[in-house]
């Protein structure tokens, strides 16, 4: 591999002594931000939270400019601009002033481990103790109700009370994961989260998607990001989306057919819950057992009755947990 130190660039003369910041939000697009979770996500902390540029990536090493073209300008006889990519690390400031950093820009397409490496070695020289992403993943559920997610995690202790809905399964790689993998390897703590986007919405922006991420990192971080911007976007995003899905007979009813089968699966989960209530309230098979022998004992150690006796009439109370 080559040195992961000659892939960036600080942009800053502070020493990391003064630079030191808890959390790392990474936001690398990948192969699918259903809903344009991720891109929502962060333009918002870009567009609401004060920020400066910390270090920057050498994007010529790491971009397919072939395979995703940077958008030019061409106006009347030339070329007037050019989306020129790039991979920025920002340090960011919450609304207490609590900082955080911030890197975003398009995935790489060369170079994940070196890429990766790198992140490592600014994680350890800015004092990062924990990186967390979150993007849109198509599901077939209604917009209609509560947004869901998968949450994972480089120790489970980071994402108590996670319900998971998969088993193990193989999927597309992307850096983001592969970050994820190589630094919970390292030691580094990581918490991903994958937002549930109706499918029917994966190309379009679904606000209540990244309204949904950033509340998780808020929950997660206890940073103060504010929310009621993104929030009130995605209140007009929603209702542009009821608006369409009522003038087309079709699209309403793939979306009432969704919402019948979320209603049956959240209807299973609470009757399985209850359920399992209802066990946990079960005496174990150990106390069936010695409550059992205790009835068996106690009947051995009983006098029979005589036959005229009140005591003949009288059935017997059996063990405890059957009273």
């Amino acid at each position: 591999m080559q040195d992961p130190r000659e892939l960036y660039q600080l942009e800053t003369d502070t020493h990391a002594s003064a630079l030191g910041a808890h959390t790392l939000v990474v936001s690398l697009g990948g192969l699918i931000d259903a809903g344009n979770t991720q891109q929502l996500l962060t333009g918002h902390l870009l567009g609401t939270l004060e920020h400066t540029v910390v270090a920057s990536f050498d994007i010529d090493q790491l971009l397919d400019y072939r395979g995703r073209r940077p958008v030019m300008t061409f106006d009347r006889d030339r070329f007037t601009d050019y989306a020129d990519p790039a991979l920025l690390l920002y340090r960011m400031r919450d609304a207490e002033g609590t900082p955080f950093y911030l890197l975003a820009g398009p995935e790489p397409d060369y170079q994940w481990e070196r890429m990766i490496e790198a992140t490592r070695q600014l994680i350890r020289r800015l004092g990062v103790q924990l990186v967390v992403s979150a993007q849109g993943i198509p599901m077939g559920v209604p917009h209609t109700r509560p947004v869901g997610m998968t949450k994972f995690a480089s120790n489970p202790s980071l994402i108590p009370e996670n319900e998971p809905l998969f088993g193990a399964i193989q999927i597309p790689g992307s850096l983001d994961s592969l970050m994820h993998l190589r630094l919970g390897e390292s030691g580094v703590d990581t918490v991903g989260f994958a937002v549930h986007v109706p499918h029917y919405l994966a190309q379009m922006d679904f606000g209540d998607a990244s309204v949904a991420a950033l509340r998780a990192i808020i929950g997660l971080t206890g940073l103060d990001i504010p929310v009621q911007e993104l929030a009130a976007i995605a209140g007009l995003n929603r209702a542009e989306i009821d608006k369409q899905v009522a003038e087309s007979d079709e699209v309403g009813n793939v979306v009432h057919g969704l919402e019948e089968q979320y209603d049956a699966f959240a209807e299973g989960l609470k009757r399985q819950n209850l359920l399992a209530t209802e066990m946990a309230q079960l005496p174990s098979a150990d106390e069936i057992g010695a409550e059992l022998e205790k009835f068996l004992q106690a009947a051995d150690d009983t006098p029979a009755p005589d036959d005229n006796s009140d005591e003949s009439s009288k059935g017997s109370d059996g063990p405890d947990f059957l009273r």
